[in-house]
């Protein structure tokens, strides 16, 4: 898929105040400071689409960019802030699961998870519950040029025992890097496929 136009929508807190489910819907999460930011950027090919931050927890709002004119990208706060208070952590889930669970639109959960550190508690939790709530998602591995191709195999291997405890079978899996553009022509041929299979009567 060739990105001809990525434009910002409109942000929000509430999900009934997103743009009307009349076209596909991919949405991004992960634990902060994940390269969520950057990932977005390299899969529509400009620089600062998403806002980048050096600061955990940029994305504090449902972030709509429409794509081609014919699909939405979401970008959504993250999870596992530390430095926020617990009354705000609670905000922000409750924010990101009404959206999850209400969006008729939503193809897809593209969900983060670094491919440097071993299965985190945090994603295996979050994934889990995603799972329980029929929540179509994929995983998808960052910061790939960080790390061998052999030490690579070696943590995704890992990840998959760790994964296979609790699932009967793994979701698809993408290896990204968003600054040597790896794996984003897969992500985007990923969203070509299913944009095919949208119906938007369903949302009706």
């Amino acid at each position: 898929m060739k990105i001809k136009t990525a434009e910002f929508v409109v942000s929000n807190t509430d999900y009934k105040l997103c743009p009307k489910e009349t076209l596909p819907e991919y949405a991004f999460i992960g634990r902060s400071n994940v390269g969520k930011s950057s990932l977005i950027n390299a899969l529509v090919n400009q620089k600062n689409l998403a806002k980048t931050s050096g600061k955990p927890g940029k994305t504090q709002l449902i972030n709509h960019f429409k794509i081609n004119n014919n699909w939405f990208l979401v970008d959504l706060p993250g999870y596992g802030y530390a430095a926020i208070s617990k009354t705000k952590r609670e905000e922000f889930k409750s924010m990101i699961h009404k959206y999850l669970i209400n969006r008729k639109n939503l193809m897809c959960l593209f969900i983060l998870l670094d491919i440097r550190h071993k299965a985190q508690t945090i994603d295996l939790e979050f994934m889990q519950k995603m799972g329980k709530e029929g929540i179509p998602f994929v995983m998808v591995f960052t910061k790939a040029d960080k790390l061998s191709q052999t030490q690579i195999g070696k943590n995704l291997k890992n990840y998959k025992i760790e994964m296979l405890k609790n699932w009967e079978s793994i979701p698809e899996i993408f290896i990204t890097s968003s600054e040597k553009k790896r794996g984003i022509e897969d992500i985007l041929n990923f969203i070509k496929i299913h944009n095919k299979s949208f119906d938007p009567t369903f949302c009706q």
